[in-house]
């Protein structure tokens, strides 16, 4: 890379990308958001994503079995279908693997596959399978339904309220645990349990996502990946409007503050910036908050938090304390930051 040579960003490549894709009939949604939006014959709409995999930057053999790979692999592509509201249906599944990989092990992973397809009705109808050179590759395409009008990254608007399902940075609180040789003094077998399952096998929230876009008043949707302050920051500059979140009202869990303090890690950023927690982040209407909070908790049992609003201004993201003032937030995950990975 020359001095002149622009940084290569995650953000810079798929903005690249999307202004050389070519414009084709049936494609509603292209390059953008977290799946693509495809008029089928008929009128159906049919959503489709991919996520690539890779070891040793999304997981590491160590301490991800070959089934939870499988489970996890399969459950970033249905988070994904979850945040526009649709019904995950069919995945393709590419894996290579290393010569040296037995036919236990990947019985294993697919089976980690099955067990969470399962749980949401998905089937497999095919994919390919490679030797690879060092380490495993995982690459799953995920077709499915729009039940309804699917819920984009780009329809949030100044005055809306921001809110996230569930609680935040349990999966960072995981992976700190994990990375450890030994677990941390002083946190029960419990909490540990609960946030290295969230880590391994993350649950997505197809049912919540399929709740919210039928409700009314849901304005954009997302699913937290790359961390809060990445995905928020997407959010916004599709929706060409400013976010302001207060950090005093982020729902961080027990168990993760808990790790947090036990392994001296700041429980804040792992929320703002942890990644991989697969909750959904959405925007709506202040009118409709306390309907939609409340509504979602009689239906699924899943809390919904407000933590902010959406407000005029150049798109961007702007964290406060309790006092309204700003606080540096570093980044989510970045995967052309140098020595980025996941794990």
């Amino acid at each position: 890379m020359t001095p002149r040579e622009p940084r290569l960003t995650e953000l810079a490549l798929i903005r690249a990308l999307r202004e050389r894709a070519r414009q084709a009939p049936g494609v509603r949604v292209g390059i953008g958001d977290d799946c693509a939006v495809l008029e089928a014959p008929g009128g159906s709409l049919l959503l489709a994503t991919t996520d690539l995999l890779i070891e040793d930057v999304h997981f590491r053999r160590r301490y991800a079995e070959p089934a939870d790979i499988g489970w996890k692999a399969l459950a970033v592509n249905v988070s994904d279908i979850a945040s526009m509201g649709g019904r995950p249906r069919w995945a393709l599944i590419a894996l290579a693997c290393p010569a040296s990989t037995t036919m236990d092990e990947v019985e294993a992973f697919y089976e980690g596959i099955h067990a969470l397809g399962d749980e949401h009705d998905v089937s497999v109808v095919g994919g390919d399978t490679s030797a690879s050179p060092s380490g495993w590759v995982v690459n799953i395409t995920l077709l499915g339904e729009a039940t309804g009008a699917p819920i984009l990254r780009s329809g949030a608007r100044a005055g809306d309220m921001i809110a996230v399902t569930g609680d935040l940075g349990r999966s960072a609180a995981g992976l700190a645990v994990l990375e450890r040789r030994e677990a941390p003094a002083r946190v029960s077998a419990e909490a540990l349990a609960i946030v290295t399952a969230a880590h391994l096998r993350p649950r997505p929230r197809v049912k919540e996502g399929r709740w919210l876009a039928a409700a009314g008043g849901v304005t954009a949707m997302i699913d937290l990946s790359d961390g809060l302050a990445t995905d928020l920051r997407h959010v916004a500059e599709e929706s060409r409007a400013a976010a302001r979140v207060d950090l005093g009202r982020l729902p961080i869990g027990a168990a993760t503050r808990d790790v947090a303090v036990a392994t001296k890690h700041d429980a804040v950023g792992w929320a703002t910036g942890g990644g991989e927690d697969y909750e959904l982040l959405l925007t709506c209407e202040p009118s409709a908050f306390e309907r939609l909070r409340n509504g979602l908790g009689s239906a699924t049992g899943t809390t919904l938090t407000a933590i902010g609003a959406m407000e005029p201004g150049a798109a961007g993201v702007t964290f406060v304390d309790a006092d309204g003032h700003a606080v540096a937030v570093g980044p989510g995950f970045e995967h052309f930051a140098s020595g980025a990975r996941r794990e």
